[in-house]
C-alpha cells in the first residue's frame, strides 16, 4: 500500500489546524475539531496501522523491515499524516542513513550535548525518508549485561539513562516526534513476549521508572510500552502503568503505543487501559475492536480519548518543528559520518594501559612502527551491532583492519581474521605490534524473534485471519536482500538462532585462546573489545597490557579505533557500567524464566551491598593524560538538585576531554548509604590548563518513594554527601557534606591545595 506524507505548505484542514496552534490554539481543541469531522471507520483507523496484516508482512519480508516508514492514522481528504514510524536507536533505519555507535557506545561518552547533535542528525534523516515519528529513544535499564539489546540503551543507571534520553528526545524533536521505550522492566530478551515481572511499587519508582520520567519531563511525543508483562498484566494493556502513572500521576499529554506485532494481547483491553496506538499493521484492533464496541467491552469515548491525543500530538510536532527542504542528499552525508566517527572516538573507554619498554603503550606513533599483527575473527568484519529492529542500512562501513592499515601508511600490516589462534601467535612474532580484535556480532547478543517464538500458539493467536487464498503470502522472487523471515524483522528467520540474552559474559573461547597466544610472544599487545555490556575479563586482562572497549563503534568505527590508537583523539569514554570480577557479584539471571522479580540493586549499588570491588567500577576510564579536580563549589540552589562548578586541570601534556561525575549519598533518609550517581558533565580541557566544569545535580536520584502520597520525596539537602570525582569511589574525589551544602561552602581537591 502506498502513502504519501502530507506537504509541507498545503493548505488542508490539518494544516490550517497546524497553522491555529502555532498561533497559540491549543493542540487538543483543534485536535477535537478534527476529530469531530472524521467518519467512524476514520477514527477507528486512528487506533492502527494502514497496511493490513498479511500485506505488511509481506512487505517486510521483500523489503526488509522499515525500509519505508510505517504509517499509522493517515487520513488523506483531511490532509492528516498520521504517525510515520522509523525506528533506532542506532540511526534512521529507513533508507540508507547513517549508522552512528550503539547506544551504549554513546552512553560512553558521558557527553549529552553530543547525544542531542546525533538526535538532529537522526531527525532530519528521517525527514528525507517522509517520516515523522522516530522510535529510537532507548532508556530501558539492563538489571544484567546478559540482556541482548543492551547495545540499544545508554548504561545501567537511571540517573545516566533519563539525561541521555533527554538529549536524543531534544535533538529529534526538532524535526520529527520522538517515542522513549520500552515502558517498563524490559531487560530479557529469550522471554521477553512471555516473562512476568514482579516488582514493589517503591523499586519501581526509584530505580524502573526515574529515566522514563525525565523523558516525559523533556516532553517527549511518545512512550512505547513493553512486550512483558509486569505484576500480571501484559504492559502493553498494563492500566496501572499507561494510565494511573503516565497520566494521573506524571500529567504527561502525550501518546502511548505498543511494541509491534506482539504488543498486545487483546484490543478493548489495551485501548480501555490507555494505549493509544497499536503498531505496525492494521492487526488486532482492526479485527476485534468493532465487535468489541458493539458487545460493550469498551466504548467510543476511548476511541475519542486515543484518538484525540494521536491527533493532538500530530499538530504539537508539525507547528513546533523545522521546516525543509529535507532532501535525500542528507542521508550519510559527510557531516553526519564525520559526526559518527568522533562520537566513535569520543566513546572508547581505555581500560587499561601498562608501561611496556618504560612507557604506556598507547598511544602508537604511526612513523615510529614498522609492522603490526592484527588478529582476531571481527577485525575486517562488518560489525555494527545486532540485526534485529534497530540495524541501519549504512551505504559503507570501515572495518578495524581498514582503519589501522589507513593510519599506519608506513608499516607492514600482517592480518589474520580467522580466529587460528597458531597462525596468530606466528604473524605476531615478526611484529612490533599485535592489536586484537575480540568481542560478539549478532550471534552472541542482540534482538530475537526464533523457531521458539513462532511455535507459540498464543502468539499466534493474535495474528488476523489468514487472507482468502488460504495460504500464507510468500516473497516474490528475488524481492530484497534480505532472508525472509517470519518475525517483525526478515533477518531473524526460524531456523537462525541470532541474537538474544548472552549465554556467557566472557569472551568466546577461541577469542581468549588468540588473546593469550598473542600476548605469550609479544608483550606489545593491544586489546580491543567490540561489544555492548560488561565482558569478563578475569581470565586473561592480566596477560596484556592495554585493553580498549571499542564497542559496536558504527560506520566510521574502523578510522575512530585508529584514532585513539595513534592519540589523534585522547580516549575520553568512561564506562556507563561497572565490570565486576565474578559472576557471582551480578543479580540472578535466567534467560528462559516466565517469572521474575526485580529488586533495587545491580550493577554498582550491588557490588557496593556486597561490599566487593569492581574490575573497573562505575565511570572508570584512562586517558593519554591526567586530571586533578580542584575547587567544588555551590554556584546555584533549589528544592530538587543544585548546580555546582568544578575545577578541573589537566596535568599532563595532551588535550583531552574529562568527565566530572557527582555521587551523592544520603546519610539519614532516602536509602542511607547508598551511592548514586546524581549528576555529571564532560568538558574539553587543554594541555596544562584549568577549565571550570559547571554541572547539574540532581537529588531525584536520591528521593524515595511515599506510597501514601503516590510520589517520590526530595531528601533533605542538609542529609546528602556528595563526591565529586572521575568515578564511583574515586579516592581523589572531593567531598562536600550536607551542612557545607547547606553554609554554600566550597570544597577543594588535591588540585585545588
Amino acid at each position: 500500500m502506498t502513502h504519501i506524507a502530507a506537504r509541507e505548505g498545503s493548505d488542508t484542514a490539518f494544516d490550517r489546524a497546524v497553522a491555529a496552534v502555532r498561533a497559540g490554539e491549543a493542540p487538543e481543541g483543534q485536535a477535537k475539531a478534527l476529530y469531530d469531522r472524521l467518519t467512524e471507520d476514520e477514527r477507528l483507523n486512528l487506533l492502527d496501522g494502514d497496511t493490513p496484516f498479511w500485506e505488511g508482512m509481506r512487505s517486510m519480508r521483500e523489503e526488509g523491515y522499515n525500509a519505508r516508514p510505517y504509517v499509522h492514522g493517515a487520513i488523506g481528504r483531511l490532509g492528516i499524516p498520521g504517525t510515520r514510524f522509523v525506528d533506532g536507536p542506532r540511526g534512521c533505519v529507513a533508507g540508507k542513513g547513517t549508522a552512528f555507535p550503539v547506544s551504549m557506545a554513546r552512553g560512553a561518552t558521558w557527553d549529552v550535548g553530543l547525544e542531542e547533535r546525533v538526535g538532529e542528525v537522526i531527525g532530519r534523516e528521517i525527514r528525507a525518508q517522509g517520516g515523522n515519528f522516530f522510535g529510537g529513544v532507548c532508556i530501558n535499564l539492563p538489571r544484567h549485561p546478559a540482556w541482548g539489546r543492551i547495545q540499544e540503551t545508554y548504561g545501567d543507571d537511571p540517573c545516566h539513562l533519563g539525561e541521555f534520553g533527554a538529549a536524543l528526545t531534544r535533538g529529534a524533536q526538532k524535526y520529527v516526534m520522538a517515542c522513549a521505550k520500552h515502558y517498563a522492566l524490559n531487560s530479557m530478551e529469550n522471554a521477553r513476549f512471555t516473562v512476568d515481572v514482579t516488582i514493589d511499587e517503591a523499586t519501581l519508582h526509584d530505580v524502573y521508572l526515574p529515566h522514563f520520567k525525565r523523558a516525559v519531563d523533556e516532553g517527549v511525543a511518545a512512550v512505547m510500552s513493553a512486550y512483558n508483562s509486569v505484576n500480571g498484566e501484559w504492559a502493553g494493556q498494563n492500566e496501572y502503568l499507561l494510565t494511573e502513572v503516565l497520566r494521573n500521576q506524571w500529567r504527561w499529554s502525550g501518546i502511548t503505543v505498543s511494541d509491534f506485532i506482539w504488543g498486545l494481547r487483546d484490543a478493548a483491553k489495551s485501548l480501555n487501559a490507555g494505549l493509544d496506538l497499536e503498531e505496525p499493521l492494521a492487526q488486532q484492533r482492526a479485527t476485534h475492536l468493532r465487535r468489541q464496541l458493539a458487545a460493550g467491552e469498551t466504548s467510543w469515548d476511548k476511541v475519542e480519548r486515543a484518538g484525540v491525543r494521536l491527533l493532538a500530538a500530530q499538530l504539537r510536532s508539525y507547528a513546533t518543528r523545522a521546516q525543509g527542504p529535507f532532501g535525500l542528499d542528507l542521508m550519510a552525508n559527510e557531516e553526519a559520518r564525520a559526526l559518527s566517527r568522533t562520537v566513535a572516538a569520543r566513546s572508547m573507554v581505555l581500560l587499561k594501559n601498562d608501561e611496556v619498554g618504560g612507557a604506556p603503550l598507547l598511544p602508537l606513533t604511526p612513523a615510529a612502527v614498522s609492522s603490526i599483527a592484527v588478529v582476531g575473527r571481527l577485525a575486517d568484519a562488518p560489525n555494527m551491532g545486532d540485526h534485529g529492529s534497530s540495524d541501519v542500512r549504512a551505504p559503507g562501513y570501515v572495518s578495524p583492519l581498514a582503519g589501522i592499515t589507513a593510519a599506519f601508511p608506513g608499516a607492514k600490516i600482517a592480518a589474520i581474521t580467522d580466529g587460528d589462534a597458531a597462525a596468530a601467535r606466528a604473524i605476531a612474532r615478526s611484529a612490533e605490534v599485535a592489536i586484537v580484535i575480540a568481542g560478539y556480532d549478532a550471534r552472541d547478543e542482540g534482538e530475537y524473534v526464533g523457531a521458539d517464538t513462532m511455535r507459540r500458539p498464543e502468539l499466534l493467536a493474535l495474528f488476523p485471519p489468514l487472507p482468502p487464498s488460504g495460504g500464507r503470502p510468500q516473497a516474490a522472487a528475488g524481492g530484497g536482500s534480505r532472508p525472509a523471515g517470519p518475525g517483525p524483522n526478515p533477518v531473524m528467520t526460524a531456523g537462525d538462532q541470532f541474537g538474544g540474552d548472552r549465554a556467557s559474559l566472557a569472551l568466546r573461547a577461541q577469542d581468549e585462546e588468540i588473546i593469550r597466544a598473542v600476548a605469550a610472544v609479544i608483550p606489545r599487545t593491544i586489546v580491543c573489545i567490540v561489544a555492548a555490556g560488561a565482558v569478563m575479563m578475569e581470565a586473561w586482562r592480566r596477560e596484556v597490557p592495554a585493553i580498549l572497549m571499542m564497542w559496536y563503534a558504527g560506520m566510521e568505527g574502523g578510522r575512530a579505533l585508529a584514532d585513539v590508537l595513534t592519540g589523534v583523539h585522547n580516549p575520553s569514554g568512561r564506562l556507563p557500567f561497572s565490570i565486576p570480577v565474578s559472576s557471582q557479584h551480578l543479580p540472578p539471571f535466567d534467560r528462559t524464566a516466565a517469572k521474575v522479580t526485580y529488586d533495587r540493586f545491580h550493577g554498582q549499588r550491588l557490588l557496593d551491598k556486597l561490599g566487593v570491588k569492581a574490575a573497573f567500577p562505575h565511570g572508570f576510564g584512562l586517558s593519554y593524560t591526567t586530571f586533578g579536580i580542584g575547587e567544588v563549589a555551590v554556584i546555584e540552589r533549589g528544592p530538587a538538585g543544585m548546580r555546582l562548578a568544578a575545577t578541573v586541570t589537566n596535568t599532563g601534556r595532551r588535550d583531552a576531554h574529562h568527565v566530572v561525575q557527582v555521587y551523592g549519598r544520603c546519610r539519614q533518609g532516602g536509602y542511607p548509604g547508598e551511592l548514586m550517581l546524581i549528576g555529571f558533565a564532560a568538558a574539553p580541557v587543554a594541555a596544562g590548563k584549568s577549565v571550570r566544569v559547571e554541572v547539574p545535580v540532581s537529588f531525584t536520584p536520591l528521593a524515595r518513594w511515599d506510597a501514601s502520597k503516590k510520589t517520590r520525596v526530595m531528601p533533605d539537602p542538609a542529609d546528602v554527601d556528595l563526591e565529586v570525582g572521575s568515578y564511583a569511589h574515586d579516592p581523589s574525589a572531593v567531598v562536600l557534606r550536607g551542612p557545607d551544602l547547606e553554609r554554600g561552602e566550597a570544597a577543594h581537591g588535591a588540585a585545588g591545595r
